[in-house]
């Protein structure tokens, strides 16, 4: 069966992701200042950021829920809803040098995951302002990304 989007494409395609914030100068200074995204259009109601060339856009809403529960990986509670970029490994520790000047407070500290294995990747996990997960990840072998458990031998 072939499917219809390629699973790994040759060249990406960048996604777009909407989410709820409750306060956009509170987004724009965290997505702005803390993690560099450069501003595209925005209104009194949102903002899009552009994130490593995929498109953002932090919706303003009065209320909502981040909290929505937790999974266990590989011994940590990684929360359910969370987005984020899988960056080179150089990208990755400038980011946690960058992350730890500004005294960021982790919602999971930088750390090794999957130790030994063709999956392992360094990941971290913050939340912004409003509450919303980020994870960004480094996968010490990048083309082994999309590696099944089953088809790590």
């Amino acid at each position: 069966m072939t499917s219809a989007i390629p699973s790994y494409p040759a060249v990406m395609h960048p996604f777009h992701l909407a989410f709820p914030v409750t306060d956009l100068s509170e987004a724009r200074a965290f997505y702005g200042g803390l993690l560099g995204c450069p501003e595209g259009r925005s209104s009194e109601e949102w903002i899009d950021f552009n994130l490593c060339g995929h498109q953002i856009v932090a919706h303003k809403v009065s209320a909502f829920s981040a909290e929505e529960g937790g999974s266990d990986v590989d011994g940590h509670l990684v929360p359910v809803r969370h987005f984020g970029l899988v960056l080179p490994t150089e990208e990755w520790e400038a980011l946690v040098r960058r992350l730890d000047e500004r005294g960021v407070s982790y919602l999971i500290k930088p750390c090794l995951r999957f130790e030994g294995t063709p999956g392992a990747q360094q990941t971290l996990f913050l939340r912004d302002p409003s509450g919303n997960a980020l994870e960004f990840k480094s996968m010490l072998n990048p083309k082994a990304l999309f590696t099944r458990f089953d088809e790590q031998g």
